[in-house]
């Protein structure tokens, strides 16, 4: 049995994430030798999010506060949670969500979710749409005002 334990997991930070979204990353899954479900926990600095506002078409997420009172954007309003506090992203536009810290102590959460491929995210804020292949070289990012009609360039 592979085992983990994620009271003080070690955080990578990526040098790459621009200020407001500079969150600590333990990918957890990897580790366990997960293949179907993602699995890692986050830690948010004040000021920090995970990621832009955003929602899947493949994939169902789930959050579960650990420690912190982040915020959690959905389509109606800004929800401040509490520790042990559990919620789910569903599929589509209803499962928009953005995850940040807007206190002044850390918050740390744990999100999972199904991991497929290939798969498409929507970042309603930015106009841009990506599709993960499960290959970097073929995954995209776009805005939606790029896209070209069905037939275009065909003959």
């Amino acid at each position: 049995m592979r085992r983990i334990n994620i009271a003080e997991p070690e955080f990578a930070y990526d040098d790459d994430d621009p200020a407001g979204f500079r969150a600590g990353t333990a990918r957890v899954g990897p580790s366990l030798g997960a293949k179907q479900t993602g699995t890692s926990v986050y830690e948010l600095a004040p000021g920090e999010a995970i990621c832009p506002y955003h929602y899947e078409y493949a994939e169902e997420e789930w959050l579960l506060v650990l420690a912190g009172r982040p915020t959690v954007r959905d389509p109606e309003r800004s929800h401040r949670l509490e520790p042990w506090d559990l919620v789910l992203f569903p599929t589509g536009p209803e499962g928009a969500h953005r995850v940040q810290n807007d206190t002044e102590e850390p918050a740390r959460v744990l999100m999972y979710s199904t991991v497929t491929y290939p798969a498409a995210t929507v970042y309603p804020d930015s106009d841009k749409i990506a599709v993960w292949t499960g290959n970097r070289d073929d995954d995209l990012i776009t805005r939606r005002s790029s896209g070209v009609s069905y037939y275009e360039d065909e003959g």
